[in-house]
């Protein structure tokens, strides 16, 4: 979300090489190279379910 809120553009770089650039929803929505769905799906899940709730 942040990434979403912050940038209009993104550029993917693995090794010092541009692999995936374009607009932040476009690469977000829809990731075309397999480092950038790597990234995507490794993002952490930052949701809270009721079962992992913290008791305060």
């Amino acid at each position: 979300k942040v990434i979403r809120a912050l940038s209009d553009q993104i550029i993917v770089m693995r090794q010092g090489k541009v692999v995936e650039q374009g607009d932040a929803e476009t690469i977000l929505d829809n990731p075309t190279h397999p480092y950038t769905q790597a990234l995507m799906s490794a993002a952490f899940d930052l949701t809270v379910s009721d079962s992992r709730a913290v008791a305060q």
